[in-house]
């Protein structure tokens, strides 16, 4: 199956199963379940009888030109990503705040379909990372490898969008994975049974038109299910976290001499079986702060 979180014209984010060229709204209240990607992830194996009940019920449809497409969880309750998975001896793992978290799709008008990733007025030095990303299906913790896939509710893709000043200024890397609009992701997640092997996927990022990563995520140094595994010794992940898996070689700061996003770039990334992810790349006026008097 391939989930998704959608608006109307005019309304909020709603859970919505994909169709050929429709969405079954999963909020209707003919199909019992619940109004958020979040409620219904953490149903549990329930949640996905009732996804499958709807196909075929009376809940309202609606052609995907019709609608706007977000991040499929569009609030994650958190976001955790591996350092350098293509590479290292032992997972690195970086907390990004959940609020950078946008939708797009690969078509549509930046103002309607394709969340841009705004460049903050303090880095010039923003940078892309193409990842898969698992999405958490039910509380869990202590989680043997062997069953983490009862966890996870689908895959996605993820930008792990990096200011790499920020990063490199902690060793946690927290702030520079943090900024606003910096953890775009979707527009669809793709369960397990449909996906297959999530060890086993192409995976491309172009800035424009140039070809930066291409590579395959049986190149992984840890695979999801050891991710799962590992994360889960330490604390429970809920329902609805993004788990980042870790970018392939080929961004920017690794070319030579260093190419960060500037205004006017487009940033698409694919991942075989699930689809494609595209924003674009704008600079803003400097932020007004918020909260005070």
């Amino acid at each position: 199956m391939r989930l998704t979180s959608f608006s109307l014209p005019t309304g909020v984010p709603r859970p919505g199963l994909i169709v050929g060229d429709e969405i079954v709204d999963l909020s209707d209240p003919a199909t019992g379940l619940p109004a958020t990607m979040a409620d219904l992830l953490a149903l549990g194996p329930g949640a996905l009888e009732g996804v499958r009940a709807a196909r075929a019920g009376r809940a309202a449809r609606y052609p995907l030109s019709a609608v706007r497409r977000h991040a499929p969880v569009p609030q994650p309750p958190a976001i955790l990503a591996i350092g350098m998975n293509y590479g290292p001896t032992w997972p690195r793992w970086a907390a990004s705040h959940p609020s950078g978290s946008t939708g797009s799709t690969s078509s549509g008008p930046p103002s309607r379909d394709r969340d841009p990733i705004m460049l903050p007025s303090v880095s010039d030095m923003v940078d892309y990372e193409g990842e898969l990303a698992m999405v958490i299906g039910r509380r869990c913790q202590h989680v043997p490898a062997a069953r983490a896939p009862e966890v996870i509710a689908g895959y996605t893709v993820i930008n792990d969008v990096s200011a790499r000043d920020w990063q490199w200024r902690t060793p946690t890397f927290t702030m520079g994975k943090s900024f606003d609009t910096h953890a775009p992701c979707g527009p669809e997640l793709v369960t397990g049974d449909e996906l297959g092997d999530p060890g086993a996927l192409g995976i491309r990022t172009w800035v424009n038109d140039e070809l930066r990563q291409d590579s395959s995520t049986a190149d992984m140094i840890f695979d999801c299910a050891h991710m799962i595994e590992y994360l889960t010794t330490a604390f429970p992940l809920e329902p609805g976290t993004v788990i980042a898996t870790g970018t392939p070689a080929g961004v920017g700061a690794g070319l030579e001499p260093p190419r960060f996003l500037a205004h006017g770039d487009t940033v698409r990334i694919a991942i075989e079986g699930i689809g494609e992810l595209s924003n674009p790349v704008l600079r803003g006026a400097p932020p007004e702060p918020v909260g005070l008097d």
